[in-house]
Parts: C-alpha cells; structure tokens; sequence
C-alpha cells in the first residue's frame, strides 16, 4: 500500500493518525510492513526525524512495533491493552504474521515447530516460584481478626499504615525523609517519573533493562539516555558522558538486575556518587534524581546498596515485595525526598487514594512472622541454588554464563531468532533479549542477529533432570 498518498497532514502527529486510520479501516492489517522511514520521508518531503516520530507514536501506543531488519510491522489486535515491550514478552517476540518473499507483505501462518520432547516448560515469565512465596492463611486471619470490615477511618488518612512504616524505616537502606507504599514497583516508577520528568526530558537507563521502563519513558515523551553496565553495576565513565546530556532523572536497578542479575557493589555505589556531584558541582543550577527498582527486594542475595546512603536528598529508592511475599499482593514501598514523595502522595489522592490498608496489614504481619520470614529465607537460598545449578550446567556444555542475583540468567546466543524456535522446539520458552535493550531502535548495535535470550531461573524446580533438560537445549540454542 501506498501510505503516504494517505497523508493530509504531514507532521509527526498527522503522518501518526493517517496510518492509525488505515489499520482501524483494516486497510492495513496485522503483519503488514510500514514503509521504511526514509522511503516515506522522501515520498511526503519531510525529514527522516519526523517520519521516526510518527512511527514511535504508533510503536508507544501498542498499534506497530520494530522487528529490526524485518522493519517495522502492524500488530495484530490480540492483546492491545499491553503496552508493546510487554507484549514482545507475552508473545516470546514472536509474530503470527510474517512478510510473504518476494512481494508485498501479507499474512501467512508461522510454521508449526517440531515435535517437543518432554512437557512445555515456561521459563519467559520473570515471575517468583509460587511454592516458595510465604503462606497467607495466618496472616489473614489475624488481621482479619483485628480488622473484622473493610473500613476506614478517614480517606485523608496517612498512606501507611503505622506498624508496615516502622518495619520499612527500620529496613531501609539509608533514612528516607518519607515513606510511602504504591500498587506495585511499575506504578512506584511511573507515579515518580511523572513528578520529575515531562515532555522531551533526558531520563538515564541501564542498557539492557527492565522493558516496562522503556515503555513508561515513551508513554511520557522522555528521551532515553542509554548506559551500559559491567559485573558492579553501570559504569561510571559512560554514565558521566551521560549525565552531559541534560538528563536530570536517572533510573537503575541497584541488585538482582532484571535481565543481567548484576548487583551494584558498595565500591560502584561511591563511585557513581562522586560523578553525581562533580555533575553538580560543574553545572550550576542543574536537577538530578536517582530512582532506583528494587525489584526482587527480599530474595535477593546480594547486599541492600542504594545511592542513598550517600545522597540521601537526591534518591527514590523503590522496594516490591512481588517476588518475595506474592504478585497479588501489589505492594512497593518507597522512600526518599519529601520534595518528591509528597508528590507522588498528593497525586495519587485524585486516583486510588491510597493502597489498600487491609493488603498492607498482612504484609507488615508478614514481615513480622517467623514462619513468613523462614519461608522467604528458604526461597532466598533456593533461588540462589538455581542460579548456579544452571550455570554450572551450561558451564559443562561450553556455554560460559556469569551467574547473577535473583530469578533471571541472561544467556548469549549467535542468533536470538533462531535460538527462541530451537528452543519452542524443545518445549522450552525463554524471553527475547530485544524488548530489553535500550537502544532506539531496540536491535543489536552492528545489525547482526546475535543477542540474548533471559531465562527465568527461579522457575526451575524439577530438580537435577529439569537443570540437565533445560542446560542441554540451551547450549544448542545458542550455536549459529
């Protein structure tokens, strides 16, 4: 199809609504490729830029999406109502539409994998092992016995309850002028970055990272500053040449780093301090806040290190308590600045108000049992095994993995492609590494097809056979 004959107005916005127009209409339908964007740009006149914009408006609202040298492709209408980098991670990255050879594009089934030996096995999902989350029954019964209704005494009442604030002060890795408690650790970022951050700001972003982030800072119109890491977390040379761009929000993931499992050591943690205050001191005037995912809070092995205990005023560090004590729960708390926290607190008033404070009773129950606790230190220590079992697995196979913190092992492989359907085809699935990386257009630097596959470790609890199942099938997928 002609796209651009169907453009009236041909700014970022208008080029935006023309094609939204033709996949409503379903003159573009699922699987279909969008023109490239210099090929569209040189048909309306209009600069590469403002055709690129065009084309991350659709991608920011879930209606297209990069596939690399593949181009850039309409997605099809099942599940629309996650935003794309998620929905890279529910589909595996796969699309059930591909370009036909040799022609236009159209839609084709993709083909059926061989046949699976052994039962599926989903290690994509990034979730804890619901085995190893602490039982509930207790919990609830006692804080139904102190709480017989749900009820409240007042909506303008504090947002944490008092006994959950005392164990997060005492918990805390530096002294938070503030605490407070969201639905969740996604929510913690997008209710803060909306409070430091607007249109076209420079937010700092690990490479690769958590994909939710990437398209929180999309949703908002920020401009991603990418920073890669090492074994201690993100460097500090690469992260001052990026704080010179004006970027005055910056997001990390200080332990358990989701894909990677690097933890950020204490010795990283100072350095990074200092550049933020040679930052500061070198530009008069300039803003910087530190947000940081703690996303696998309590099972995570390393040490509890935050920025915060050396900029304490400039830190929002952000702790969930998903993988711990359970998803359903959707409770993150977080600390920092009053400045920015009663923000966030004010904001949340004209929404959900406050989390709910029957949900924040029983995990401060939880947090507080010795059956709860043990249950969680067990999970800690059975993670970690998992961790090592794999890689050592992999280790024997030629495929050398440095294990990480937390559920997450980020393999290598030649070709991600080509790795995801060995692996489909081994009843194994595995997370792309594409909707992970930072880069704008979310592909491998030199273009070549080598990536990552994450593999969510913490989902193995079949024992020695599943370890040796799942080593074996990686290995292969790894190779060209």
């Amino acid at each position: 199809m002609d796209v651009a004959q169907h453009v009236e107005d041909r700014s970022p916005r208008g080029i935006a609504a023309a094609v939204s127009r033709l996949v409503r209409s379903g003159d573009l339908r699922p699987g279909d490729r969008l023109p490239t964007v210099r090929r569209l740009a040189a048909d309306l006149g209009v600069s590469p830029a403002t055709v690129s914009g065009a084309w991350q408006a659709l991608a920011a609202v879930g209606l297209v999406a990069s596939r690399g040298r593949a181009g850039t492709v309409v997605l099809p209408e099942p599940a629309s109502w996650l935003p794309p980098r998620y929905r890279d991670l529910a589909t595996g990255g796969r699309s059930d539409v591909l370009p036909a050879a040799g022609g236009p594009t159209r839609a084709v089934a993709a083909p059926a994998p061989a046949p699976r030996p052994g039962p599926a096995l989903d290690l994509s999902s990034g979730t804890p092992d619901p085995a190893l989350l602490p039982p509930l029954g207790r919990a609830l019964a006692r804080v139904a016995a102190a709480t017989p209704a749900a009820g409240t005494g007042s909506y303008l009442g504090a947002p944490v309850v008092e006994p959950l604030e005392r164990l997060l002060r005492a918990s805390w890795p530096f002294t938070p002028q503030r605490v407070t408690v969201v639905d969740g650790a996604v929510d913690a970022m997008s209710r803060t970055l909306e409070q430091l951050a607007g249109f076209g700001d420079r937010v700092v972003v690990e490479d690769p990272s958590f994909p939710p982030i990437f398209d929180l800072c999309d949703q908002l119109g920020l401009e991603r500053v990418p920073v890669p890491l090492d074994r201690q977390g993100l460097r500090p040379d690469a992260f001052e040449a990026a704080l010179r761009t004006g970027a005055e929000v910056v997001v990390l993931q200080p332990r358990a780093h989701n894909p990677t499992g690097v933890s950020m050591t204490s010795t990283r943690a100072r350095e990074l301090a200092a550049v933020v205050r040679r930052h500061l001191a070198a530009t008069p005037g300039a803003s910087l806040t530190v947000i940081e995912d703690d996303h696998s809070g309590e099972i995570a092995s390393s040490a509890d290190v935050s920025l915060g205990s050396h900029l304490p005023d400039r830190v929002v560090h952000v702790r969930s308590y998903s993988k711990s004590h359970g998803p359903d729960l959707r409770i993150a708390a977080v600390g920092g600045p009053a400045a920015v926290l009663d923000r966030v607190v004010a904001r949340r008033m004209l929404g959900p108000g406050w989390t709910s404070r029957l949900l924040q009773h029983v995990l401060a129950d939880l947090l507080d049992d010795g059956e709860a606790l043990a249950a969680v230190a067990q999970a800690r220590r059975t993670y970690y095994a998992r961790q090592r079992a794999l890689s050592t697995a992999l280790a024997e196979r030629g495929v050398a993995v440095q294990p990480g913190d937390g559920i997450n092992l980020w393999v290598p492989v030649a070709d991600e492609a080509t790795a995801l359907v060995r692996l489909a085809a081994a009843g194994i699935r595995v997370a792309p590494g594409r909707p992970f990386r930072a880069g704008t257009d979310d592909g491998d630097a030199d273009g070549s097809g080598s990536g990552h596959v994450r593999v969510t470790v913490g989902a193995l609890a079949g024992g020695p056979d599943e370890v040796t199942r799942v080593a074996t099938a990686l290995a292969l997928a790894t190779t060209p």
